[in-house]
C-alpha cells in the first residue's frame, strides 16, 4: 500500500528535485564571470610561483556513490605528497610546507573552490551539500551514516563546512553532514550560504587545531 506524503515531504522533494536543481544552474551561471576574472589574475600567478597545472583534479564520490572528477586551483607544489590526519581527513596547517606561496592565499579565502562551478553546471555537484570525499569502490561496506550523505549531491559548500570549517574530526563532520539530509530546505541552504560567505571573510577555523 502506498503511504502518503505530508505537505511538509512533498514541498522538501520539490525543493530538492525542482527548486534546489535550479537554483544552482542560475547561481553557477551568474558566478562564471567571477571564476573567468579570478583565473584571468590567479592562473598565472599559480604557475610562476610553481611551475605545473594551474588546476587540481581529484576523483570523488557523488549522489550514490557516483564517481566524478572535481575541478580546484592547485595549492599545493607539484607530487606533493597525500597527507591524511589519522581519522583519514586532510591534513591541514598554516605551515603545511606542500603549499605554495599563493596557495596559502586561495586556502584560506576558498577561492580555491571556485573552479566547481563547473562540476555544478555539469550535474555532478551543488552549491550547498555535504563535502565530497574521495572516491572509494567500497561504499558497500560505508555506515549508515556515511551512506546517508551521499544520498544528495555533494555542494561547494555545506552545513559542516560552514559552521565548523576544518575544526573538526572526519567523524562529526559526517554526523552533521547527516543531519544537513534529513533538515534540508531551502531557507536552511540560504543560511549556509550566508554563513559560509562570512567565515570565509573572516577567515575563520581554516586549520585543524
Amino acid at each position: 500500500m502506498a503511504v502518503n506524503k505530508t505537505d511538509y515531504e512533498k514541498r522538501i522533494s520539490m525543493y530538492q528535485t525542482i527548486m534546489k536543481p535550479l537554483f544552482d544552474i542560475i547561481c553557477s551561471l551568474v558566478g562564471l564571470p567571477l571564476l573567468l576574472i579570478s583565473l584571468l589574475v590567479i592562473a598565472p600567478l599559480i604557475f610562476i610561483t610553481d611551475r605545473g597545472p594551474v588546476f587540481y583534479c581529484s576523483s570523488r564520490m557523488g549522489k550514490n556513490g557516483k564517481r566524478f572528477t572535481m575541478f580546484k586551483l592547485r595549492s599545493m607544489k607539484v607530487n606533493a605528497p597525500d597527507v591524511r590526519n589519522p581519522d583519514g581527513s586532510t591534513y591541514n596547517s598554516e605551515n603545511d610546507e606542500r603549499l605554495t606561496k599563493i596557495g596559502r592565499f586561495l586556502r584560506k579565502t576558498s577561492i580555491d573552490e571556485l573552479p566547481q562551478l563547473i562540476n555544478v553546471l555539469l550535474g555532478d555537484m551543488s552549491l550547498v551539500g555535504p563535502r565530497p570525499i574521495l572516491y572509494s569502490n567500497r561504499y558497500p561496506t560505508f555506515n549508515d551514516t556515511i551512506k546517508k550523505r551521499l544520498t544528495v549531491k555533494p555542494g561547494i559548500t555545506g552545513y559542516t563546512q560552514a559552521y565548523f570549517r576544518n575544526s573538526i574530526c572526519q567523524e562529526e563532520k559526517f554526523k552533521h553532514d547527516a543531519w544537513y539530509v534529513d533538515n534540508m530546505s531551502f531557507r536552511l541552504d540560504l543560511q549556509i550560504m550566508f554563513k559560509t560567505f562570512f567565515v570565509v571573510l573572516k577567515r575563520d577555523k581554516v586549520y585543524r587545531v
